[in-house]
């Protein structure tokens, strides 16, 4: 049986992004070589639809929810995680907002569906718990998942096919370092001192009124 990906990509403050999609649901998040290009997807050898980069298409609502997730996430809208679906191997994924002047909420909800075994699975819903602007060490995540082996749960996050929805980049090695990351420690801690500045600034006005991380890219 062959499985159709759609592929788009996202131009974010820290490079592009590529966003993979099974069509039901969102199956790869990944930072691109900077190489790739930054206009329009490459069609997938088994199908695919194109997207334009960073705008919402209705032919694939995934990638469209998706798209505005990240918007959301890198102008220090979206704060909160996500929740985990029905089935151990997928997650639901939403975001609520408030209108600043009705005081409404608006949800955007996608499911996310990373492919691995089983202990990958288990340890990438382990980081689905880190809260947002803080983090764990490797050690930590080993004891959630009651595995004696901190290396293994390393390779573990290091495998994570869904950045920063599934926040890989939020755990550090036990003696404070920053600790690796498949897309490069500088990112790594670009995507935290921001996260941590936009929740202390949060703290300090008492909600989110936008753009807080737009000073740190």
């Amino acid at each position: 049986m062959i499985q159709y990906t759609s592929t788009s990509t996202y131009r974010s403050p820290l490079g592009l992004i590529v966003i993979e999609s099974d069509g039901e649901a969102l199956t790869g998040l990944r930072f691109a070589d900077v190489k790739a290009s930054a206009s329009k997807m490459e069609h997938d050898e088994a199908g695919g639809e194109k997207v334009e980069s960073n705008k919402v298409s209705s032919a694939i609502p995934i990638i469209a929810a998706t798209i505005r997730l990240l918007d959301d996430y890198f102008s220090g809208k979206r704060t909160e995680n996500a929740t985990m679906g029905k089935q151990p191997e997928n997650v639901t994924i939403g975001k609520q907002t408030e209108n600043s002047t009705m005081g409404k909420q608006t949800d955007t909800l996608i499911v996310v569906k990373p492919r691995g075994t089983m202990f990958q699975q288990r340890v990438w819903q382990a980081l689905l718990t880190i809260p947002y602007g803080e983090t764990v060490s490797y050690g930590e995540i080993a004891r959630m998942v009651g595995c004696r082996s901190a290396q293994a749960v390393g390779q573990a996050v290091g495998a994570n096919p869904i950045a920063i929805l599934i926040p890989c980049h939020r755990v550090i090695a036990a003696n404070g370092k920053i600790g690796g990351y498949a897309y490069g420690e500088e990112k790594k801690k670009r995507l935290l001192a921001c996260e941590q500045q936009s929740k202390h600034k949060k703290h300090q006005v008492g909600k989110a009124n936008g753009n807080f991380l737009s000073n740190c890219f």
